[in-house]
């Protein structure tokens, strides 16, 4: 029986149900065996029991064990019965936590109280790494009121300026999150600042080019659209206005923006002006990455895990990415 995962709100105040969706999704499946890396404060050490106590994930923690020690005192919390890897500090937690994916003992991994550039490091190696054929990327997925499935924005944490043939793999990543929550039809945008090609505008050729990459076989399983400003990417009167006419024009799911910045401050504002959560996972490593910040909410950090559970499911119903 799926665990209802919605808090506690003010009247009136809506409920998170395509969260509570992806969360029950995941509690079908196997527990999701995830290296928790450096969680040595509450907020972090907190999220991946109550994960676990969902059935979502099966942690190993992977640190200083007197400082995990410290924050599961601090939680009145028994962590006797888990795996706890000993580290001397964080750079040393990733380096262990990758080991542990490289051995067949861990299927994710899960971000703690380190900074995202320390595991990142650990991941992205040449030797020992987890660096596959594809480009690795975040997806923001999204819980926003107006959208009736969750609704994926990328790249806002990874890729600062990422150059047509790397936003090629973050396209891809993309797609294959989104069939992994079984969106039958993934409609992609790729926004900019206007919905025609401006040679003075570069992102407007790549979204032109990625569009003929997908008519080419180059990006598969999902319909592309763009250049697509915002407006006329997610609302279909907007789309009539200007008079496009495509089947992602106003009704796309994934959003892929010209750069980080853009797509941090896309994803900030769909936070704090349309009342969305936003989960988030890197992609395109073997194995997933839940990459969580201290400010998310507790539903929001269940999300993540949830939907690293239904990736790496979709993961291994599929052949798995190339290494290099």
């Amino acid at each position: 029986m799926a665990i209802s995962t919605t808090e506690q709100a003010p009247a009136g105040h809506r409920r998170h149900e395509k969260y509570d969706r992806l969360v029950a999704a995941a509690q079908a499946r196997p527990r999701l065996k995830v290296a928790v890396v450096h969680p040595c404060d509450e907020a972090s050490l907190g999220a991946a029991l109550e994960a676990a106590s969902l059935g979502l994930i099966e942690p190993t923690l992977v640190g200083p064990r007197p400082k995990i020690q410290a924050a599961a005192a601090a939680l009145d919390a028994d962590i006797a019965g888990l795996r706890i890897v000993d580290a001397a500090h964080s750079h040393d937690a990733a380096a262990k936590a990758v080991a542990l994916v490289n051995a067949g003992e861990a299927e994710a991994l899960m971000k703690g109280s380190l900074h995202t550039d320390e595991l990142m490091a650990a991941v992205v190696r040449r030797e020992g790494g987890l660096r596959t054929a594809r480009r690795v990327s975040h997806c923001f997925v999204m819980d926003v009121p107006s959208h009736d499935v969750p609704l994926i924005v990328t790249d806002a944490a990874i890729n600062i300026a990422p150059s047509l043939e790397e936003k090629r793999d973050i396209v891809q990543n993309a797609i294959d999150l989104a069939h992994a929550f079984g969106i039958e039809t993934v409609r992609v945008a790729i926004v900019s600042a206007m919905e025609t090609v401006n040679p003075k505008v570069p992102s407007t050729l790549d979204a032109a080019a990625l569009c003929k990459m997908a008519d080419r076989g180059q990006i598969t399983g999902a319909v592309l659209d763009g250049p697509l400003a915002l407006d006329n990417a997610i609302d279909l009167g907007a789309a009539r206005i200007k008079k496009i006419h495509s089947p992602v024009a106003g009704r796309a799911n994934v959003l892929v923006v010209p750069d980080l910045e853009a797509g941090n401050m896309l994803a900030k504002s769909l936070t704090f002006l349309a009342d969305a959560d936003a989960a988030g996972i890197v992609l395109g490593a073997r194995v997933p990455i839940i990459l969580t910040s201290r400010a998310d909410s507790r539903l929001t950090r269940l999300a993540s895990c949830a939907v690293a559970s239904l990736f790496a499911a979709a993961q291994r119903a599929t052949r798995p990415l190339p290494e290099v």
